[in-house]
């Protein structure tokens, strides 16, 4: 599926917040995350007010969930690619165009998947990265301790992370979404649709892989230093939480380069 950019107007992405870099600035990367994030986030609040045009778009683009952006005519046009397409205006640089388009197309449909039947609340939520996530999902399992890390769920992420086409990435994917759906579990979806454009270029990709790890591991660590927190509230001495590790922290996904 290939997108021709098209000329800015009054329902482009909102401006960078104070100190955020301008769209003509940002690295390739963040603007499919914000492509994404600016979809979704018109998107989903129609869809929890059951309107009906949106719950139509939904149900469109869940038949897109584990496929290539490509093998959906029906969903040309939908699912984030009409944003991407107003922030790449006038950024005839951007080279790696198709990795854009899978990274956004697979992230829609994904968090159209994990959204369906929910009206409760919103799966879309920046403050819960893809490690971060998997880690609820086997805490809300019951597991502790040694046993977070011989989950079947961790061996999931882990599978995740060593798939060597973006169909296998697709289909780990899926799988683990309908986890997340089944405990209500929300995920960074914009965060996600970055690192799945950096995991398509090959010297990226150890970077991603590493950043879905270090999710995993700092969320036990946010934990930690939330019991203890937790602890000194109650009148024991145990340490503040360190904010440096809150899940939704800007690591590679959107900090690090091309």
């Amino acid at each position: 599926m290939t997108i021709a950019p098209t000329t800015t107007g009054a329902d482009a992405s909102p401006p960078p917040q104070d100190g955020a870099p301008a769209v003509g600035q940002m690295p390739a990367h963040r603007l499919v995350a914000r492509a994404t994030g600016s979809y979704i986030a018109r998107i989903q609040p129609q869809y929890l007010s059951d309107t009906s045009a949106a719950v139509a778009e939904l149900a469109r683009l869940r038949r897109g969930a584990g496929k290539r952006a490509h093998q959906v005519q029906d969903l040309w046009g939908i699912g984030g690619t009409e944003e991407l397409a107003r922030l790449l205006d006038g950024r005839r640089e951007f080279i790696r165009l198709e990795y854009a388009e899978e990274a956004v197309f697979l992230a829609s449909t994904m968090w159209a998947l994990h959204q369906q039947s929910g009206r409760d609340t919103g799966m879309h939520d920046r403050r819960q990265n893809l490690g971060g996530a998997v880690r609820a999902l086997i805490r809300l399992k019951g597991a502790s301790g040694e046993d977070e890390e011989d989950s079947p769920l961790r061996k999931r992420l882990v599978r995740v992370g060593t798939a060597e086409s973006l169909d296998s990435v697709a289909v780990r994917l899926r799988e683990i979404v309908l986890l997340l759906r089944g405990a209500r579990e929300p995920l960074d979806y914009a965060r996600l649709a970055g690192q799945l454009y950096r995991w398509q270029h090959r010297p990226d990709r150890a970077g991603v892989q590493r950043e879905w790890g270090r999710e995993f591991h700092l969320a036990a660590a946010s934990a930690a230093a939330a019991r203890k927190g937790k602890s000194a509230s109650e009148g024991g001495t145990g340490d503040a939480i360190d904010r440096t590790l809150a899940p939704d922290e800007e690591y590679g996904g959107y900090a690090a380069g091309e």
